[in-house]
């Protein structure tokens, strides 16, 4: 029988499970909006976010470094080729110099037991570059191509990741530290430190973004392209910078991701395309465009995922993704019907 105090702890447990999945929704309609991808390895980026966190806690040196290096290196020649040797210097300091420094951050850093903070930022230093690599090169030369060809792009990177996830990884699971250990009992409900950081560190993100797009040139830059490409671009905003740069945010709000759900599960070279996929139902409720609306929605698939798993657990994961389909059935009857295209 469920009582006050389970119900508090579930609720929690939503809400922060919630607010990871309403991180990666903000991911998946930002980059969607600026580039027209959806963004179906973001996934990837959390679990090897995560993995890199755990293994820093053992003092290991990152096993996602030489897919970083490696990334960057077919960065490099997709760019080379595809510019014709036109700003090589620039390109070359992107892909090639800027993966190569944090790789000897992170062998110096990793011996030595810095600290929850220090690992948590050099995980994300690690694995967030790797988005706006993939964009360069998978993505970019992509810039007309119809959406679902996109999506073909997407699927395909993220059945490569997975296979680069289990050889740099393994088949193992991980589970990284706690921010805090702390434990605030009000009343009937028990609130842990780690979910209270989840929070401020959800919330302190999003405000971020907000302050980002609303008080910025390159914020602008980006609502711009997300509301007409062709006349950001002849209002002088470049789309393939704009595209870079959401896929730059959207890499830390994955690698941010990553290290606040570590410490809740164990995760696995694979884990991470469950967790994206739950933040792919929220950006679909909000339509791939309503920011508050794909927060609001991450918070209602936490919990019904949370109150799932009490009731009826073998079922859980089918009852969060059946959320969607009244929401696709009343899209479905508000709009007309279209033809089919000849």
């Amino acid at each position: 029988m469920m009582d006050l105090s389970i119900l508090l702890a579930l609720l929690q447990d939503g809400v922060v499970s919630g607010a990871v999945y309403g991180l990666l929704a903000l991911a998946l309609v930002l980059v969607f909006a600026v580039t027209r991808v959806i963004l179906i390895p973001v996934g990837e980026l959390v679990s090897f976010t995560a993995l890199t966190y755990a293994g820093l806690e053992d003092g290991q040196i990152p096993e996602a470094l030489p897919l970083l290096l490696a990334l960057g290196a077919l960065a490099f020649l997709r760019g080379a080729l595809q510019d014709r040797g036109r700003s090589l210097g620039s390109l070359a300091l992107q892909t090639l110099v800027l993966p190569a420094a944090i790789a000897g951050c992170a062998v110096l850093i990793a011996p030595l037991h810095a600290g929850i903070a220090v690992q948590a930022g050099l995980a994300i230093a690690v694995v967030a570059p790797m988005a706006p690599l993939l964009y360069r090169i998978a993505f970019r030369p992509l810039p007309e191509a119809s959406v679902l060809v996109k999506l073909i792009a997407a699927v395909g990177v993220h059945l490569a990741l997975t296979g680069l996830g289990l050889l740099c990884f393994g088949p193992e699971g991980a589970r990284g530290p706690a921010f805090s250990d702390a434990v605030l009992t009000l009343g009937p409900m028990i609130l842990t430190g780690q979910a209270v950081w989840v929070i401020f560190c959800t919330t302190a993100a999003m405000a971020a973004l907000w302050a980002f797009f609303r008080l910025s040139l390159a914020g602008a830059a980006l609502r711009a392209t997300a509301i007409n490409r062709r006349g950001a671009r002849l209002v002088g905003i470049s789309p393939d910078r704009s595209g870079l740069l959401a896929f730059w945010l959207a890499g830390l709000i994955a690698g941010l991701s990553g290290v606040l759900i570590a410490p809740l599960t164990t995760v696995y070279y694979d884990g991470g395309f469950l967790i994206g996929l739950k933040g792919f139902v929220a950006a679909i409720i909000a339509g791939l465009g309503s920011y508050p609306l794909a927060i609001a929605a991450a918070l209602v698939v936490g919990v019904v995922e949370s109150l799932s798993a009490f009731w009826a657990s073998d079922f859980k994961e089918v009852i969060v993704f059946s959320v969607i389909i009244p929401v696709l059935l009343w899209r479905s009857l508000r709009h007309c019907a279209v033809g089919e295209e000849e």
